[in-house]
């Protein structure tokens, strides 16, 4: 009977962890917090939302959608991050790309990485639980590795996070127009045939047609992210030009977050004395967490040695924690925009605590704050997880006797 409750406890926190790490993977794609600046000059018949951004794992992404009304007609949505970058850079907050890089381009490795913990934890047999452990935190540090610092390494970033670092340099992330093959217009003897054919109802396609089709059809094959790199590519390459301290574009993460970075933070403000030493910082950080990572795999697949512990709770306790730890996250970078203020600002105002969840009021705009969907997907996992921990932890207990 004990051999039976026991492996009906087993598969239920199997069960329970399983829709765990299928409610991190929605929560990589989805908005977590959202912010919106509201004022007089920025009416609601034009702007419902105010200016709206919305913060995800990978960046921060535009939440103003395309007016079609009536009296009001967009090709395409007002660029909301830039929008609200305009405005911050009055008070001399510096770009919303300087907030969070670090977790922005390790947020894809951590997922994957609770998602190795709960499968960890997932598993009541250590040797079968060091297994599974030790191949699934090999391969995120093999990929972790080549997309830091192997060359052409930022290739292995999701393609949202790219298309985050373009929109915060001010460009469209949507422009294709730099793929576009060229019109060429047929003439002489070959047009007017090709014309007459057609007009005749007979589809006529040329041999230099179905090439530039191959062409385009590669190029599509390639997918969004490849364009996007090769707009960054371009960018980098004319800054280059432009300093000659910029080494040879190697493609690794490391790199592209380095020289982003950078970028970002003299869009506004170009204070090179500001600038290097938070470059630098920034550098030194993406160093302390890749090995941080590496060093918390090998404690992790230590402690997997034996069921019960510290080491071995950490395997659900830090997924359950995911909340938490991003409003903490979130509050510290909030607090360090308000007090790291560029004295190159238009006005000059004192240090302060932008809002972190509600209504506040900065000058004439009221800013609001509040979370999204992938908030409340991660106190979901903390629902789901709290049971299974209790479930399993009662396993172990029965099994002590």
């Amino acid at each position: 009977m004990n051999a039976e409750i026991s492996h009906k406890q087993t598969l239920t926190v199997g069960i329970l962890s399983i829709i765990a790490i299928a409610i991190l993977g929605a929560i990589f794609y989805t908005s977590i917090w959202w912010v919106s600046l509201t004022a007089p000059n920025y009416p609601p018949e034009s702007f419902p939302d105010g200016v709206r951004i919305q913060f995800h794992i990978n960046g921060v992404f535009n939440g103003c959608k395309k007016q079609d009304k009536v009296e009001i007609t967009e090709d395409e949505a007002l660029d909301c991050v830039h929008e609200m970058d305009t405005i911050n850079h009055y008070v001399g907050m510096y770009p919303i790309a300087a907030g969070g890089p670090v977790e922005r381009g390790f947020g894809q490795f951590l997922v994957v990485f609770m998602g190795v913990m709960l499968l960890g934890f997932m598993c009541t047999r250590p040797k079968i639980r060091i297994t599974i452990m030790s191949v699934g935190f090999a391969m995120i540090a093999v990929w972790m590795y080549l997309a830091m610092y192997g060359e052409d390494g930022f290739q292995l970033q999701n393609e949202g996070f790219v298309e985050a670092l373009i929109t915060s340099l001010d460009q469209d992330a949507t422009d294709k127009s730099r793929d576009a093959e060229p019109e060429f217009v047929i003439g002489g003897i070959t047009g007017v045939l090709k014309k007459s054919l057609e007009d005749s109802g007979v589809e006529v396609i040329l041999p230099s047609e179905i090439a530039n089709q191959k062409k385009r059809d590669a190029a599509s094959s390639d997918g969004d992210k490849q364009r996007l790199i090769k707009q960054l590519k371009e960018t980098y390459a004319i800054d280059r030009a432009k300093d000659s301290g910029l080494d040879d574009w190697d493609g690794s993460s490391f790199q592209v977050m380095s020289w982003h970075y950078a970028k970002s933070l003299g869009r506004y403000f170009n204070n090179q004395e500001e600038i290097v030493p938070m470059v630098k910082t920034l550098e030194t950080a993406l160093q302390v967490v890749f090995w941080g990572l590496i060093g918390a795999m090998i404690l992790l697949v230590y402690g997997a040695r034996k069921n019960g512990g510290l080491l071995y709770w950490l395997l659900v306790l830090v997924p359950m924690a995911l909340p938490l730890f991003f409003l903490i996250d979130y509050s510290a970078w909030l607090w360090w925009y308000g007090h790291t203020l560029n004295d190159m600002g238009a006005f000059s105002v004192k240090p302060f605590m932008p809002t972190v969840f509600g209504q506040g009021k900065v000058a004439q705009f009221t800013t609001h704050s509040y979370p999204d969907t992938g908030f409340f997907l991660m106190l979901l996992i903390f629902v789901v997880l709290v049971p299974a921990a209790l479930i399993r932890r009662k396993q172990f207990k029965s099994s002590e006797r």
